[in-house]
Parts: structure tokens; C-alpha cells; sequence
């Protein structure tokens, strides 16, 4: 259950760089002389992107602590398994939204 949870958010987060990519693009197309210098819509575009990726990683955040507290409260003895698991649980998800952060950053300079 747990790498579901961790292969949505993974896939929602290639959705947001794909949404970031195609905002641009279009962008691109609605005024092709102001294409090479569209520093301002991709900022928005990556404001998006960083916000969905927050959002949707605080929700698996949400989720992940709740869970893990209610098997404490069903497994007390396992405590310090369950929340050495969180833990790690949780850094994958706040390396993610970090990731999201350099690529939207990427985005702004790069492209």
C-alpha cells in the first residue's frame, strides 16, 4: 500500500513537470516574439508546479504520520520501528518536493 501511495505521488509529480512544460509552451505560442524572453510565465508556470508538488506531498505527509500513529496506538511495543519507518517515509517525500523545487527553478534559468 505504502509504494502505491509513493508511486502516485511520483506520478502526479511528472504530471506537474509536464503541466510547467506545457504552460510554457503555450505561452511560446501566444506571443512568438516574446518567446525567448518569457522569464514571467515561466515563474508562474513553476509557482504552480512547486505548489501542487507541496500540496500533494503534504498530503502523503498527512496521511503517512496518521497512519503510522494509529499503528502505534494499535502496536505500542513496535513504536520504534513504525516510526523509524515514517521517517524515512517522510524524507522520500520532502526530496521529491525538493526535486520539484530544482526543476522548476531549472525551468525559470535554463529554458
Amino acid at each position: 500500500m505504502k509504494m502505491h501511495r509513493f508511486l502516485l505521488f511520483v506520478l502526479v509529480l511528472i504530471l506537474t513537470i509536464g503541466f510547467c512544460t506545457s504552460v510554457y509552451a503555450a505561452a511560446a505560442e501566444d506571443n512568438p516574439a516574446d518567446a525567448t524572453d518569457s522569464t514571467g510565465s515561466k515563474a508562474i508556470a513553476a509557482a504552480i508546479v512547486t505548489g501542487i508538488a507541496a500540496g500533494a506531498g503534504a498530503i502523503g505527509m498527512g496521511i503517512s504520520t496518521g497512519k503510522a500513529y494509529e499503528s502505534i496506538a494499535r502496536q505500542p511495543d513496535a513504536e520504534d520501528k513504525i516510526r523509524g519507518s515514517m521517517f524515512l517515509g517522510l524524507i522520500f517525500i520532502e526530496t521529491a518536493i525538493i526535486y520539484a523545487l530544482v526543476v522548476a527553478i531549472l525551468v525559470i534559468f535554463v529554458l
